[in-house]
């Protein structure tokens, strides 16, 4: 592999279809190596299939190690079988205003994530719930005050990273006054600057002072910020807003691009340009891995000709491999036949019912 279709490939956080790799998911991730995999509950039936799915993940990277990724926020967005512990939605973590207690709460996370081999997870949420009835948010915010969701969610990351996992502040800039879900249409948020920089992008702009390592965008539209373009396609939002206003140099991960409030208006191929140009560092296609291949050669192709998208595909290598050296360093996935009994001994049942 060239050293463009390298750097390209780390562009690139995909998914696969089962509880095992396809002998196809295997040829294309030697192929492309991609940045890594992110697993959803299909992928996750059952507790020594899962460290035997990781570690499987982690043997088919010969070249970086690969980020292996899961959205395990705690309440509804919970991926992992018991007897890993069922987390408490954010919301409930929020109302007890325990900094401490939400710190211990994301550090009892992160053990069970690295005991499955687990390193990237896409929590915590920093979405302000604004927005009553928004349907994507809800409990999966901490607080309706911006100064709550900071310090509670800070302190969840920091439970996160404490206990080596690569945290991911999600929806930049701000899904919590949306009423619409983004899996299915364009949610457009229409506050004023003033207003957003009160409430949404308040809990955004203190993760970027205190270097967060990783950031999510919404596929969400702020005619405020941008008049044409949805966040994660946005240079004026990436790149004017996140990196050049606030001085933020960490990795940015796209939202699903196969999501409806992006396929239905952009193909893939069209989307992962945009994404990059604005300041994307890594772009998801969750469950179809071919189209993640389709829009890789698309880039390629772009990159040959255009020098201006080959140095922003050099950025955003330097950031991915950064974060990959401080984080990856080993597998830490237990062997399969320990699993139970290593998540037994973490005995998180009596942190769990410090929120009953």
């Amino acid at each position: 592999m060239d050293a463009l279709r390298q750097r390209i490939g780390q562009l690139f956080l995909v998914g696969c279809q089962g509880e095992t790799l396809s002998n196809h998911e295997r040829l294309l991730i030697e192929e492309y190596q991609f940045a890594g995999l992110i697993l959803f509950k299909k992928n996750c039936g059952e507790p020594r299939r899962l460290v035997s799915l990781c570690r499987a993940i982690w043997e088919a990277f010969d070249a970086l190690p690969p980020f292996i990724a899961i959205d395990q926020e705690g309440g509804r967005v919970h991926r992992l079988p018991a007897p890993f512990s069922r987390f408490p939605a954010a919301a409930r973590v929020g109302a007890r205003n325990d900094a401490d207690l939400a710190c211990r709460l994301g550090r009892a996370a992160a053990a069970e994530l690295s005991l499955a081999g687990i390193n990237l997870n896409f929590a915590p949420v920093l979405d302000v719930r604004s927005h009553p009835s928004s349907s994507i948010s809800g409990d999966r915010a901490f607080a309706s005050a911006p100064e709550r969701v900071i310090a509670i969610a800070g302190a969840w990351a920091k439970g996160l990273r404490d206990g080596g996992i690569i945290p991911c502040g999600k929806h930049f800039p701000g899904h919590g006054d949306a009423d619409k879900d983004s899996h299915f249409e364009l949610p457009i948020v229409r506050k004023s600057i003033e207003e957003l920089q009160a409430s949404e992008l308040a809990p955004f702009a203190d993760a970027c002072r205190n270097r967060i390592e990783s950031l999510m965008t919404a596929h969400v539209a702020y005619p405020a910020l941008d008049p044409k373009l949805p966040a994660t396609l946005s240079a004026a939002i990436i790149t004017g807003l996140l990196r050049h206003q606030w001085g933020y140099d960490g990795v940015v991960f796209s939202d699903d691009l196969a999501m409806r409030s992006i396929s239905d208006h952009y193909s893939g191929e069209e989307a992962a340009a945009l994404a990059v140009r604005a300041g994307v560092d890594v772009l998801l296609f969750c469950h179809e891995i071919d189209k993640a291949a389709a829009a890789f050669e698309f880039l390629c192709a772009e990159a040959e000709r255009n020098p201006a998208l080959r140095a922003r595909i050099e950025v955003s290598h330097r950031r991915v491999t950064e974060l990959k050296r401080r984080y990856l360093k080993r597998f830490t996935g237990v062997a399969e036949n320990d699993i139970i009994a290593r998540l037994a001994e973490l005995n998180h049942r009596k942190l769990l019912n410090e929120l009953v």
